[in-house]
């Protein structure tokens, strides 16, 4: 009776070993497959970022001459890219990211040449409406900065300025104008607008965020010339894709041509 006992324990004693010793191994097991998954995503991510850049550098090359791109990278990783000219009646400014604050963003309203210079034969007339914002609180959003430069060429070109407010207790401060209600550009809204009508001899507006970054869309009355070339690349590599998105602008004209005036902030 005894030794029954006795060997009903060891039994017993042996299953429970062998319980916890599976539960174990299980779990091993298991964080060894996750720890793989993750340095085998981790890979993949890093090729398929690798393959997109490739992709952006191929449409970049002065002789590529075409407007898409598609290859296969010696890991194994693929691309797809493809340039798009940035122009029309409406479009998003920077792929629809913020503008940095006391940044100016550039909306080019004359063509350029094939060598980057500027067409002065094509001026821009028309309604211009640029559109900014996206909080519904007013005072949480920029205020902006409009500075047109136009004029028939560079000796005769002059500067106008227009400033805009959403803010009431702000504009008590600044004294600048109320904007006037939103719309949609793209797949995004924005809360505020405003039109410059009439508009001749457009070179160039430089459109500057004060007090806050936002994002700026841009709607015209006629078409706008192009502002550059946006490139969107795809890289993947397994199951797993990155995408970059590149924006190649015409040169910037420098700072002095448009008016410096200090700003005191109210918040």
């Amino acid at each position: 009776m005894q030794k029954s006992f006795e060997r009903g324990q060891t039994l017993l004693i042996v299953v429970l070993i062998m319980v916890v010793s599976l539960t174990v191994g299980l779990a091993v097991a298991s964080r060894s497959i996750v720890n793989l998954r993750t340095s085998t995503e981790e890979e993949n991510s890093q090729r398929a970022f690798s393959a997109a850049e490739a992709g952006v550098e191929q449409l970049l090359k002065p002789t590529s001459g075409v407007d898409t791109a598609q290859g296969n990278l010696q890991n194994k990783a693929t691309f797809n890219a493809k340039i798009t000219d940035v122009k029309g009646t409406s479009f998003l400014v920077n792929s629809s990211n913020p503008i940095a604050k006391d940044d100016g963003v550039d909306i080019w309203l004359t063509s350029h040449n094939s060598d980057d210079s500027l067409d002065y034969s094509s001026r821009w007339a028309g309604d211009l409406t640029v559109f900014w914002g996206s909080s519904q609180d007013a005072c949480s959003n920029a205020a902006v900065e409009f500075i047109l430069l136009s004029g028939q060429n560079a000796a005769s070109a002059k500067t106008t300025r227009y400033t805009f407010e959403p803010c009431a207790a702000r504009r008590v401060q600044n004294h600048f104008q109320a904007p006037e209600a939103g719309g949609t550009i793209g797949d995004k809204n924005f809360r505020y607008s405003k039109k410059i009508n009439g508009m001749t001899d457009g070179i160039i507006v430089r459109v500057v965020p004060i007090y806050q970054s936002t994002p700026v869309g841009i709607l015209g009355s006629v078409a706008l010339p192009s502002q550059g070339n946006m490139i969107n690349s795809t890289g993947s590599s397994g199951t797993t894709s990155r995408k970059i998105t590149y924006f190649q602008g015409y040169p910037e004209l420098p700072s002095e041509l448009f008016p410096h005036i200090l700003f005191w902030p109210t918040q």
